[in-house]
């Protein structure tokens, strides 16, 4: 006590060592922060751009998939439909009337057999952009069929069971879905060398879930995300744009036991109207 009346300038250089060391230490901590700041700044545009890139990627895709599908149409159309038609109206020419009633009859008979082929012709196309199974009964129905046919051919033991779909998904969602289901079972044929394929169904909270379990050969999520950023697989690509346009997710991994790989595709439920 002594001491320190003593000695005041001695007070005052504490006061000032402390004063400076806090100054210096706010100035630590703000220096600090605003880096802290600069570097999550930094991470949050570069997560943004890697998220802007892996949108455009997906985009593309689907582009490239829509204009492949409109090619693919129209090629359709043009090389199979075109010709049946043209032929029709050769038999359907204005010298029609002027032929004998026998000639008249077979051509006649002809143009209709060929405008039945162009009608089929079209039914095919449209089928492959709507199946009708999906249309008048439902994912359900057109899934359980999809699967009943892969059994039938007895080639993989395949099969599907919807546990809780009692409200549907709208007309476009299950377009999406089977589309996004067709292409994964189709990898899994294509690639897998496969014993077997099932289907689950289920709904949890206000999210459908739809499991493919198979024994073959499989990815798991690190090897889809990487190839989906590849240039190629155009496949991966299609279901990723289709499972983003439904504001889904989609997961691969495989079994603890090493067994069996297992993709689950999880969809917000938006029921129709």
């Amino acid at each position: 006590m002594h001491l320190l009346e003593a000695d005041p300038s001695g007070i005052s250089k504490l006061m000032f060592i402390g004063t400076l060391g806090m100054l210096t230490l706010a100035v630590g901590i703000i220096v600090f922060v605003i880096f802290h700041q600069r570097k999550v700044i930094r991470y949050q545009m570069e997560m943004k751009k890697m998220e802007n890139e892996k949108q455009q990627i997906l985009l593309n895709a689907s582009i490239r998939f829509q204009e492949e599908e409109r090619q693919r149409i129209a090629a359709d159309l043009h090389d199979d439909a075109g010709p049946l038609l043209a032929t029709a109206r050769l038999y359907l020419n204005e010298n029609l009337v002027n032929q004998e009633k026998a000639q008249q009859l077979q051509s006649i008979i002809s143009a209709k057999q060929i405008i039945d082929d162009a009608i089929l012709l079209i039914r095919n196309i449209s089928h492959s952009l709507m199946p009708p199974t999906l249309k008048n009964f439902g994912l359900e129905s057109a899934t359980t069929d999809l699967f009943q046919k892969i059994n039938g051919s007895g080639v993989i033991n395949a099969s599907a069971r919807f546990h809780d779909y009692r409200d549907r998904l709208k007309v476009e969602q299950e377009l999406l879905v089977f589309r996004v289901v067709q292409e994964l079972v189709n990898n899994v044929l294509k690639h897998s060398n496969a014993a077997f394929i099932h289907l689950t169904q289920n709904c949890s909270g206000n999210n459908l879930y739809l499991r493919i379990h198979h024994d073959g050969k499989g990815i798991v999520q690190s090897e889809f995300d990487k190839l989906n950023q590849a240039t190629q697989g155009l496949g991966l690509k299609n279901i990723a744009s289709r499972v983003n346009v439904l504001n889904g997710k989609i997961f691969f991994e495989i079994d603890p036991s090493q067994t069996y790989f297992k993709i689950t595709l999880e969809i917000p439920k938006i029921p129709i109207a």
